[in-house]
């Protein structure tokens, strides 16, 4: 296989296995401005081209960096074709995530050729659909989960107001399919090691929308409260600004742990230092299995400010599905049905991408 041979290989994984497009349909791809260092022309390039392999000719609307108010344009555009693209931070927003009856929405965190090439763009997508169901399965058919890391995570609790989620409840679709359904938060308790950075979940934008940890400091949690940030002084009143600042800017409660995820796809690595840009890191590579994410500061999905979790263990009473960072597909029958089903799924799980922006 060549780049390009794997390029148009991971486009027609999203067209035909993801969106589930045919030649009558029509089709728009918004593209965010590549200058701005989230996504490249290659994306939009390979993603046209084997479009119009299939018969159709997509529509291209350019757009710059998210704001806080709707673009009517792709409002317009969304309301016109059959399935929108969002090669853009844009369709993570909360205003482009309503459903329209009869349309489809997808948001792309491949974010340039290469990962659309990799393991992440080209495994095929209705596999990782059933690898999702399955493990929403066994979390919510269990009755405790616990999470711990070695810088000194340790929550738990239950989470039996989490709704199952089905795949027609979903407004938006996920390519690359990287994390099971959200879980809800407000039953868990124990305390979570912040490292690295905050990050914003992709909701809303505010500046600065990222802020640097230099140390560990340990958020203790109480049935889905924050009641207290520990560790060096000076950070914890950076962490607490930050949380002020903008829990103030949307008029939301500051201290709610809303909901959390981790991630489920072993193709997805990230190459780029994660200092080079926070938020980009956080919004890209949190469908890698080392990383568990956090929903905080807002009482809806998915809040404002994240905490990643790297390399966490995370149990389902008692039993491990994640290990410190490496997702077991082998310890449930239902991961396990998915191996059989899709054995291609055998060797990214044996060796998954280690790569996360981190040293």
């Amino acid at each position: 296989m060549t780049y390009v041979s794997d390029v148009a290989e991971g486009a027609k994984n999203l067209l035909i296995n993801c969106a589930g497009l045919s030649p009558e349909a029509s089709l728009v791809i918004v593209s965010e401005d590549p200058d701005l260092g989230w996504y490249d022309r290659d994306i939009t390039q390979a993603l046209a081209t084997e479009a119009r392999n299939m018969g159709i000719t997509p529509s291209l609307i350019d757009v710059g960096a998210p704001g806080n108010d709707k673009d009517p344009r792709v409002a317009a555009a969304m309301a016109a074709h059959d399935c929108t693209i969002f090669l853009a931070r844009i369709g993570d927003q909360d205003r482009f995530a309503e459903p329209v009856a009869g349309k489809k929405t997808i948001m792309c965190y491949a974010r340039d050729g290469k990962m659309l090439a990799s393991s992440y763009g080209r495994a095929n997508h209705l596999a990782f659909g059933q690898l999702k169901q399955a493990v929403n399965s066994i979390l919510l058919g269990g009755e405790e989960v616990r999470m711990t890391c070695s810088r000194g995570t340790d929550i738990s609790g239950r989470i039996s107001k989490s709704d199952r989620e089905e795949p027609s409840d979903v407004s938006v679709r996920r390519f690359p399919l990287g994390v099971h359904q959200p879980l809800d938060a407000s039953q868990m308790s124990g305390r979570v090691a912040l490292v690295n950075y905050l990050t914003p979940t992709g909701s809303k934008v505010y500046e600065p929308a990222s802020l640097k940890i230099d140390d560990v400091v340990f958020a203790d949690v109480k049935n889905g409260v924050i009641s207290d940030f520990a560790g060096e002084k000076s950070i914890v009143g950076k962490i607490r600004d930050h949380y002020k600042m903008v829990s103030e800017k949307f008029d939301i409660r500051s201290d709610n742990v809303h909901s959390f995820h981790a991630g489920i796809h072993p193709g997805c690595a990230y190459s780029s230092p994660a200092a080079n840009d926070p938020d980009r890191w956080s919004n890209t590579v949190f469908t890698n299995p080392r990383v568990l994410h956090f929903h905080t500061c807002g009482e809806y999905a998915p809040g404002e400010i994240c905490w990643m979790v790297i390399d966490h263990t995370f149990s389902v009473d008692g039993t491990n599905l994640w290990q410190q960072g490496r997702l077991c597909p082998e310890a449930f029958e239902a991961t396990r049905q998915c191996l059989e089903d899709w054995p291609e799924l055998i060797p990214l799980f044996a060796n998954p991408a280690q790569s996360i922006g981190l040293a």
